[in-house]
């Protein structure tokens, strides 16, 4: 694998792995703050996290060794609104910036891997700003979101409101291959 598409794709994986950690210590945030929905939101959406940084994993597979990773990660441990805001912003940043240029250097590089790894999280993080920011509305206004099952496909993390698709539409994944977070 072509260096500059392996550093983007080590990259990506320290973000992934960082926002599905800070997802569940958000989720147990929310719970304590009595937005249930918003929990479950923070789980769900961790869980897709964690399908993406695993793609990236299984991208990198051909390159071993250790490696210092430069990746953007949010902290802080404040209110749920807050919370959801810098959710909102990690997945605006990859949504608009991070992984778009990740995929059009894995396709100049002619990396088909890393191309699909990004291609999958690119399309499902659209999805999950989305989501956050549903739920900080909501939550703006001191209620909980509304929220129905929330399904995660764990092929390439498409995220879904309501019953799964039969199939999946980011990676043809079958209806099985959801998990539901009710």
């Amino acid at each position: 694998m072509q260096e500059l598409t392996a550093s983007n794709l080590r990259s990506a994986f320290g973000g992934e792995s960082m926002a599905h950690m800070r997802y569940k210590i958000w989720a147990d945030k929310a719970a304590q703050e009595g937005f249930p929905n918003v929990a479950r939101l923070f789980t769900a959406i961790s869980r897709a996290e964690q399908v993406h940084a695993t793609g990236h994993f299984k991208a990198l597979a051909r390159v071993g060794g250790a490696f210092l990773c430069a990746s953007g990660g949010g902290f802080g441990l404040t209110d749920t609104s807050a919370n959801l805001a810098g959710a909102i912003e990690g997945e605006t940043f990859e949504v608009e910036s991070m992984y778009p240029a990740y995929l059009a250097e894995a396709r100049r590089q002619g990396e088909a891997a890393a191309e699909k790894s990004c291609l999958y999280a690119w399309e499902a993080e659209k999805i999950h700003a989305a989501m956050f920011a549903k739920a900080r509305r909501a939550v703006g206004s001191g209620k909980d979101v509304k929220l129905g099952t929330v399904q995660i496909c764990l092929v390439c993390g498409h995220t879904v409101e309501g019953d799964a698709p039969d199939k999946c539409p980011i990676c043809s994944a079958v209806k099985s291959k959801f998990v539901a977070f009710a």
